[in-house]
Parts: C-alpha cells; sequence; structure tokens
C-alpha cells in the first residue's frame, strides 16, 4: 500500500520536482518507509533524481534531494496502479477511487 501511495503522490504532477518529505506527507506514510520505495523506483529507472544547489538552500536547512517520475516511469506507473486496480474486488475498493 505505500508503494501505491508514493506512485499515485508522485503522479499527480509528474514533471514536478519533489523532494522526500514533501512525498512522505502527501502519500502518508514515514520517511523511512519512503526513501527504500525511492530507491527502488530510481534503480528500475522511474525516476530521476538530483541534489539541491547549495545556493538555493535557505534558512540552514541541509540540502534537498528532488525526485520526479521519468517518462516512461511515469507510464509504467500508471500501468502498475492500474493492474493494482484489477486484482482489488470492487467491493474493496475506496469510494470514487480505485485501490
Amino acid at each position: 500500500m505505500a508503494t501505491q501511495a508514493v506512485l499515485r503522490a508522485l503522479l499527480e504532477d509528474p514533471t514536478r520536482p519533489r523532494y522526500g518529505f514533501d512525498i512522505a506527507g502527501q502519500a502518508g506514510i514515514a520517511t523511512g518507509s519512503l526513501y527504500p520505495i525511492l530507491a527502488r523506483f530510481e534503480h528500475l529507472g522511474w525516476l530521476d533524481s538530483y541534489w539541491e544547489d547549495t545556493a538555493e538552500v535557505q534558512d540552514g536547512r541541509p540540502r534537498r534531494r528532488y525526485y520526479r517520475l521519468s517518462t516512461n516511469g511515469a507510464a509504467s506507473a500508471r500501468e502498475a496502479l492500474d493492474r493494482v486496480g484489477r486484482r482489488v474486488p470492487r467491493a474493496w475498493r475506496p469510494a470514487g477511487g480505485t485501490a
């Protein structure tokens, strides 16, 4: 379920770079669960990532690593969620959406 939540969060705007804490918040999961998922997606070629330029860092916070779905990753993510949606019995699906 965490993997699906991350995919849904990333697919809301696949071309927008997002940092981990932002993705975790939207997906409703802990960052400790998020980063292994992001690493797996990056290894599969579904994600592109880069470190924030040090000149952009504000208020002494650490640099952020940004993630965004690659073109193939967005298509693969949609297909994966579609496959999962077909396997989940309709009675178990939340109202107005897929599992």
